[in-house]
Parts: structure tokens; sequence; C-alpha cells
């Protein structure tokens, strides 16, 4: 009878040890995901300030984007929802700035305009990329601390839940709206 409770101890303790390092694989994931997309937010931040320079004397909107992004690089550590909306906030931002150029063709036909437009829609790809593996890091590891029966190891060892991270870019476009119905 001995035998089995310590067989049985060996394989709780043999499980505990193997999902404590799961979780542990699981949160450095996430953290190595985050620095993915932290990566591509940097990329931006240096592209907007050029941006800005090149549209500055179209509009008065530019010291409104220069602002965010100051706000932005000034703040790597803020909250994940509150970095999220800023992030957004940025790209709408951006977004105007790209919709100026169709107002004003000379704009438009700048190379510097052209060039920069093309390195933040590369970047935003990347981002998008990052930010997809970075969501999918979060479920994974969401699954493994709110699953059971790992969730016993995970809040143990206090191992939370992270924050999935959704942002609109500022390439991305509502779809028209279309019709079918004949007018």
């Amino acid at each position: 009878m001995s035998s089995i409770f310590v067989i049985t101890v060996i394989i709780i303790v043999v499980w505990a040890a193997w999902t404590y390092n799961r979780l542990v694989s699981s949160r450095n994931q996430v953290k190595e995901a985050w620095a993915g997309i932290d990566v591509q937010l940097q990329r931006r931040y240096d592209l907007v300030p050029g941006l800005v320079a090149t549209v500055k004397g179209y509009t008065s909107h530019e010291s409104g984007v220069l602002a965010r992004v100051t706000r932005l690089r000034g703040n790597p550590e803020m909250k994940l929802p509150e970095r999220a909306d800023e992030e957004s906030g940025l790209s709408r931002s951006i977004g105007r700035l790209f919709a100026l150029a169709e107002d004003y063709p000379d704009l438009k036909a700048s190379e510097g305009f052209q060039q920069l437009h093309r390195s933040l829609v590369e970047i935003e790809e990347h981002l998008q990329f990052a930010r997809r593996y970075y969501n999918g890091s979060v479920r994974d590891n969401n699954n493994q601390v709110e699953g059971f029966p790992s969730m016993i190891i995970a809040r143990a060892f206090g191992f939370p839940v992270a924050a999935f991270f959704e942002i609109e870019l500022a390439s991305q476009r509502n779809a028209p709206a279309v019709s079918l119905e004949p007018e």
C-alpha cells in the first residue's frame, strides 16, 4: 500500500514540475512575442517624424501626431489596454496624414512621401504578423493558466493571464459598402 502512495506522490511531483516548466515556457514565449511587437512599434515611431516633416506645411494636424509618438516612446511600460488605445489613435492620425495626400497632388507625388508611405505600410504588415504571433502566444498561455488541472500550479506560483493586444493599423481600411440591389 505504501508503494502505491509513493508512486502516486512521484507522479504528482513529476506532473507539477512538468506543468510548471510549460507555464514558464509559455510566459517566456509571450514576453518574446511582445518584444517582436515592440521592435515594430519602435520602427514605426522612427518613421512618423519624417512623415510629419514631409506633410508639414500642408496641415496643422501634425503636432498631435508628434505629441502622441513622444508620449508612446516615453512610456514603454504603459499598461496594455492603454497602449492599445494610444496605438490605435496613432494609427488613425497616420491614416489622416495619408488621406491628406489625396488633397495635395504635389505631396502625393513627392518621392520622400512615397518612400515613407511604402516603409510605413511594410512596418505595419510586420506589426500585424507580430501582433498575431503575440496574440497566439497569449491564447496558448491563457489556456494553460486557466485550464484544469494546470491552473492549480499557475495559481500556486502566481502565473497571470496575459492580455491580448489589438490595435487598428493605419493601413487597414473600412471595406466599401456594396449594394447588389438595383437603384
